[in-house]
This record gives structure tokens, sequence and C-alpha cells, in this order.
């Protein structure tokens, strides 16, 4: 018999191609399954950018076989924590939950140089929601 992970996290921003995906990367990759990890977008791309997986894969985080997803009320209702990235008022607010903006530049469009520095300040913001989230479990 398996338990839910103690703790959910979903990330959202406008196109689930760059920012969300390399977050999810990132905390499905330091927290392992001590979290449950999801992402999504108010609009979601065609594909991941591929600059983004590119900047990821230097780190050695495969997002590579990552498809953006559509953000759903359901997805929102199924997390502890919901963390937007720019997708402004079509993320819908439920009690209960806690919310976080993190103002990170839009990765669309930009070469993998760009993107590094993007992926950099994403990883320390996850590196310290890991934080949060092991001294509220008690790791």
């Amino acid at each position: 018999m398996s338990s839910a992970p103690p703790a959910s996290v979903l990330f959202v921003c406008v196109h689930n191609a760059g920012r969300s995906q390399m977050a999810a990367g990132f905390l499905q990759h330091l927290a392992g399954d001590r979290v449950e990890v999801r992402s999504a977008g108010s609009v979601p791309g065609e594909q991941v950018n591929p600059a983004a997986v590119e900047a990821m894969k230097e780190v050695g985080v495969d997002i590579a076989g990552a498809r953006p997803k559509v953000l759903t009320t359901e997805a929102v209702q199924a997390s502890d924590y919901v963390i937007t990235m720019g997708c402004g008022d079509a993320c819908p607010v439920f009690p209960g939950k806690k919310y976080l903006d993190w103002a990170l530049e839009d990765p669309a469009g930009k070469g993998v140089d760009a993107v590094r520095s993007i992926r950099d300040e994403i990883r320390t913001r996850v590196e310290a929601l890991v934080a949060e989230l092991d001294a509220q479990q008690g790791a």
C-alpha cells in the first residue's frame, strides 16, 4: 500500500514550456518522491522550449520528455502549493492553498545562453522551496 506524497506543488506559467517545466524538473530532481510535482499553463505551447531543455540537460536534469499541459481547476485543487510565473488572473484561487508568485523572465524566444540565468534563478528558488517543505515535514 503506497501513501500519497506529503506535499504537492503546481508550477504555472503561460505556455508551460519554459519556466514551469524547469521548476518542475528541478523539484522532481531535488525532492524525488517526497513531493508530488505538477506543471501547467494558462495557454500551453506546442512543445517545451528547446533552449530550456538544453539548459536543464547541462545541469543533469532531463525535461526532454515533458509536454505542455493546460491549467485545470482540478490541478489547482489537488495541490498544496501553487507557484505562478506570469499567468496573471488565469490561475483560480482556492482557500487553504499556499500561493507564491515568482517574478521570472520568460525564456520564450531566447537562446540557451540567456536561459541559463533564468534556470539558475529557478534552481535557487526551488532549493529554498525544498528546504521549506522539508522543515514543515520534519525531514
